[in-house]
């Protein structure tokens, strides 16, 4: 199955209120995202994302076969950081285990170190998440250490998982 990254569309908001009403998905984002997600939620966050300042964050619709499969984005940090973003992404549980988010991540950033000036690529997984972690390291990301008791998550204290690429590091 061929991944493609693309824009979002209004019209994606219904998909994704499917996609993200799901524990398993929510479990390892970031808090801030309502339960249950509602269609309006889906279209904020697209309006977000469309309205976003250029250069800063790089959102994309995970596509698999014209099918909205998930969500990824690359969000540029600010003053000495500023050649550095964070990578965030999440797939749909119908979607994994196909080698989708590994092509999907190599895609964000191929697009970012081809495109941009941005040097360095993170992304800080719970250590749990043995899935995306799996994930970063077939997309050639470098372990570069735990991050002990570094998140609060449902109410228990978390270890995340530090991983990078740089840009002389990539496949580009």
């Amino acid at each position: 199955m061929e991944v493609q990254l693309r824009a979002w569309r209004m019209e994606d908001a219904e998909a994704l209120a499917v996609i993200i009403n799901n524990p398993k998905i929510l479990a390892n984002l970031r808090d801030g995202i309502p339960y249950p997600y509602t269609v309006s939620d889906g279209k904020d966050y697209i309006t977000s994302v469309l309205n976003a300042e250029r250069d800063q964050q790089y959102n994309w619709a995970i596509m698999a076969e014209e099918t909205l499969a998930g969500s990824i984005g690359i969000l540029r940090k600010n003053n000495i950081h500023r050649f550095t973003a964070e990578l965030g992404y999440f797939l749909g549980e119908p979607f994994w285990g196909r080698g989708l988010c590994t092509a999907a991540v190599k895609a964000a950033c191929a697009y970012i170190f081809e495109n941009t000036d941005i040097m360095r690529i993170f992304a800080e997984p719970f250590a749990y998440n043995t899935g995306s972690c799996r994930v970063l390291e077939k997309a050639g990301f470098h372990f570069e250490g735990l991050l002990r008791k570094n998140a609060v998550k449902n109410g228990q204290i978390l270890d995340m998982k530090l991983y990078a690429l740089v840009k002389e590091d990539a496949a580009v």
